[in-house]
């Protein structure tokens, strides 16, 4: 399913401009159609046109092949014309960002492994397992950096927790063993501090969960209530770069693993919820001076009453803006004609 998704928001663009109002839905939605089925606007076969949407004047197009994407997004001006229209109309197409928290980076410890396996083969078998990531070489302190989509980071995660969980139960089974043969005792594997730590939120009292950063972000500023929980739960977090980790743990005198179960699936469930309906668009400052970064700042700022969930956060090099597909559209159309409007008043 993910998959299938992720194939469809790759063959599909916004389009913006679309004449609202004058036709009926199914008439424009027909239009819309043809327009991009000719080959003079460097279309092609259209698997679905969504109009309207949430949006006014915004549809969503689907290619039934990627490449015609890229070959539409190529054409300088796509001007909407047909004879049940009075004029022309100018469309804005742009690549359809459903979610475009498709890449982020993590750094991965293995030298919690280095006891237990050849590192090296460890990660050609996670490799295998998880092809839609991309490895970076290994280090000789045996940390190694890993690129690709969220999910895919994420089910990496769960297979090394796995791994690791079963490793400590077998290592827990050998000792046991030992003890019941004193004389014969063999030394066994002895899982390091730090990866009993790491499988330490299966077991109850303990939860983790790995959230994309931007994600994160947003439920904190949108959704508060989200990471309010009891006294007798806590919750902290520490973020390295595209990858937060939240950390959610019993901090009451009785044991109520249900509890910390509860508040890590609601993190979750939300989690989800936005990965599948945000998108992110970042607005590079070209000039990289001080003026231009405070005009930049200036007009995301004034936009903002009228972007009500849209999420701003200001970095030395650019913006990143947060919301779902159409919002960030416009937004940053509107933030690039106050930019052009302070400058002609220069």
């Amino acid at each position: 399913m993910a998959t299938g998704q992720a194939a469809k928001s790759a063959r599909t663009v916004v389009i913006a401009g679309v004449p609202d109002g004058l036709l009926h839905d199914d008439v424009m939605t027909d239009i819309l159609m043809i327009h991009f089925q000719m080959s003079k606007n460097n279309g092609g076969d259209v698997e679905e046109v969504v109009y309207p949407t949430m949006k006014k004047g915004v549809a969503y197009v689907t290619f039934e092949d990627q490449e015609v994407v890229e070959s539409v997004l190529k054409k300088d001006e796509h001007r909407l014309e047909d004879k049940r229209l009075s004029r022309y109309y100018p469309l804005k197409v742009t690549r359809y960002c459903e979610n475009v928290f498709c890449s982020v980076t993590s750094v991965l410890n293995m030298s919690i492994f280095k006891d237990l396996f050849v590192i090296e083969d460890l990660i050609q078998e996670l490799k295998k397992k998880s092809t839609a990531l991309t490895f970076g070489p290994l280090q000789s302190n045996g940390h190694i950096t890993v690129q690709g989509s969220f999910p895919a980071m994420k089910l990496l995660r769960d297979f090394l927790l796995l791994k690791a969980k079963s490793l400590l139960e077998k290592d827990k089974r050998e000792e046991s063993k030992s003890h019941q043969r004193p004389r014969r005792r063999l030394q066994p594997h002895r899982l390091t501090a730090e990866m009993s730590d790491f499988v330490h939120d299966a077991d109850g009292e303990k939860q983790v969960v790995v959230l994309d950063t931007d994600i994160y972000h947003y439920m904190k500023h949108f959704f508060p209530r989200t990471f309010l929980v009891s006294d007798d739960v806590t919750i902290s977090d520490m973020t390295d770069g595209d990858i937060t980790t939240i950390y959610i743990e019993n901090a009451g005198s009785r044991s109520d693993a249900e509890q910390v179960l509860r508040v890590k699936e609601k993190i979750e469930n939300w989690s989800l919820k936005l990965h599948n309906a945000l998108c992110k668009k970042r607005i590079y400052f070209e000039e990289q001076t001080g003026d231009e970064k405070q005009r930049y700042k200036w007009a995301c700022e004034s936009l903002k009453p009228y972007y009500s969930h849209v999420l701003i956060i200001p970095y030395d090099t650019h913006i990143d803006v947060i919301g779902n597909s159409s919002d960030i559209f416009e937004f940053t159309k509107e933030v690039s004609s106050k930019i052009r409007g302070l400058l002609q008043t220069r």
